[in-house]
């Protein structure tokens, strides 16, 4: 007998009998989906009650499944009883558990009650809404749900479908990012011709993700045409508006042609700000297409405190947020919204025979097939709807405000710890920190110490040397408190240096757990200062 919580499985003789039973039921019989429906609710329920008991970050080895698993799928139909036995006893042992409360990493993947069951009636109704007409409930949502979200960022109403705009919701930022560049792509090729496709430049910056190294590659943009400006610890790590100018500059006068300026409003490593009015002034100077990726801050920028982070959007043509990483909606889900939809669809159209119908021919809706890589798409903005009419503007903003609220009481600790220091400015809900230098080196002499903290010449062996021990010693902390199972938290590697991601997002975090977090980080941290050997 399984068992999860208080959930409990039936015997093995009464789930042959149930098995038997189902076996003769229609697949999508009403009420054997009620029956089995109720029991996967209860699973999951008992499963968030429980996800403390499970080590954060699954401790299984590479291959652990093909050792549990039969090697062929069943014959005979199983009985939802013992496949929930199995999930409980095969599945959640590999699961690293996103939604725990002790889950500080990467970014959050933030779920909800709200979520979840828009999610469930999506997946219910299963349509498939590439057009207008294949579902027009799904199209027009997701047009209202898009201008409601618009307003609530008091995005430019140039981004809007009231203001000849418009959003749609495709599943991740990658996508986002592919369709906008392919847009900008077309818009310039149509002007000089296909053939001067090798001519065209993207830039980004050193911390912009790497989503949008891999949509370069796919639009055909030519790898030595892909511009990364360098970022600096002295100025957050932001990208140089006046760094930008000069390449650009540096490639117009070699006869090449710039397309496209992908800025970001909380980077992947730091939660880096770009400055988006600048960035967007001169991109305008050489016509580019400017892209706003705020998949992980968009969602804080609802509140009116954080709206100035997306000051200048208004010189962007397209922004966009991943509702499913920091807005309570699961994924996938990311929001994007363009100045110019037939940008999108003079590159992303398809119109064969088979999909000719009177309303797309009436030019009076929306087919988001045209927006969009893929024919076919999901019922998202059902579960987005859900989550904004279930918990209402005032109450998402208390939740966020709640996370950034808890990280600044992370932030506090690290403070008031001379071992630890904050690396970087914190911008939102992540806090980027690590053992000091002082305190791993604190027994070196000669004047070491200070080259490292204070020198401007990183490159110089000794401080190197130095350097790599003091990003060593906090790789081990990472790693001693992730093996821990305790909590999990994510590092990057900024301007040489190592640091830990300490990323507060998750639905059920409370302040119990950040304080909880922080004396697991300084117990490990402690042992591994304590082993490091005295030098003279």
């Amino acid at each position: 007998m399984g068992s999860l919580g208080d959930f409990e499985f039936p015997q093995s003789n009464a789930l042959l009998n149930i098995a038997g039973r189902a076996s003769n039921d229609n697949p999508l019989d009403p009420e054997e989906f009620r029956r089995q429906g109720h029991m996967v609710i209860d699973f999951i329920a008992d499963y968030y009650k429980n996800i403390e008991k499970y080590p954060v970050l699954s401790q299984v080895e590479p291959g652990y499944l093909k050792k549990r698993l039969p090697t062929s799928a069943p014959f005979y139909p199983e009985s939802i009883e013992t496949i929930l036995g199995d999930v409980q006893d095969h599945i959640v042992p590999g699961i690293t558990h996103w939604q725990s409360p002790n889950y500080f990493a990467y970014f959050p993947s933030s779920g909800s009650i709200a979520g979840f069951l828009g999610e469930m009636l999506a997946t219910g109704f299963n349509v498939v809404g590439f057009n207008w007409m294949s579902s027009p409930a799904a199209t027009e949502l997701e047009s209202i749900v898009m201008d409601w979200l618009g307003q609530m960022l008091r995005l430019p109403k140039s981004f809007l479908f009231s203001g000849n705009g418009g959003g749609v919701l495709q599943g991740t930022t990658c996508e986002a990012i592919l369709c906008t560049l392919v847009a900008a792509r077309d818009r310039t090729l149509r002007i000089i011709g296909n053939d001067n496709i090798g001519k065209l430049v993207v830039y980004c910056s050193d911390q912009t993700h790497c989503a949008f190294k891999k949509a370069a590659q796919i639009a055909g943009i030519n790898p030595n045409n892909f511009r990364v400006i360098p970022t600096t610890l002295s100025t957050s790590f932001s990208m140089c508006p006046k760094a930008l100018r000069n390449t650009i500059t540096a490639d117009v006068e070699a006869g090449l042609v710039p397309i496209f300026l992908l800025a970001t409003v909380g980077t992947t490593s730091t939660t880096a700000v770009d400055p988006l009015g600048p960035l967007c002034d001169v991109a305008k100077d050489y016509g580019m297409w400017v892209h706003v990726d705020a998949a992980y801050a968009g969602s804080i920028c609802i509140c009116p405190e954080f709206r100035h982070f997306i000051d200048g959007v208004e010189g962007a043509d397209s922004f966009s947020f991943n509702a499913h990483k920091w807005f309570f909606t699961t994924l996938d889900c990311c929001c994007l919204w363009v100045k110019d939809p037939s940008a999108l669809t003079q590159s992303l159209s398809t119109d064969p025979e088979y999909l000719k119908n009177k309303a797309t021919e009436s030019k009076q809706v929306v087919d988001y097939k045209d927006w969009q890589l893929a024919l076919s798409r999901r019922f998202r903005s059902l579960k987005l709807w859900l989550v904004l009419r279930s918990y209402g503007v005032e109450k998402l903003r208390g939740f966020l405000r709640s996370h950034v609220k808890m990280a600044k009481v992370f932030q506090g600790f690290v403070e008031a710890d001379n071992r630890f220091e904050v690396v970087v400015p914190r911008n939102f809900a992540n806090v980027c920190f690590r053992i000091s230098p002082s305190a791993v080196m604190n027994k070196s002499s000669n004047g070491v110490l200070g080259e490292i903290t204070n020198s401007n010449d990183i490159s110089s062996p000794r401080t190197k040397t130095k350097m790599g021990m003091v990003n060593e010693v906090n790789q081990k902390l990472m790693e001693s408190i992730n093996g821990s199972g305790g909590i999990y938290m994510t590092h990057s590697v900024v301007g040489g240096i190592y640091l830990l991601r300490f990323a507060v997002g998750a639905t059920l975090t409370q302040e119990s757990h950040v304080i909880e977090a922080w004396n697991v980080v300084k117990q490990h941290a402690h042992a591994i200062l304590n082993s490091i050997p005295t030098t003279q």
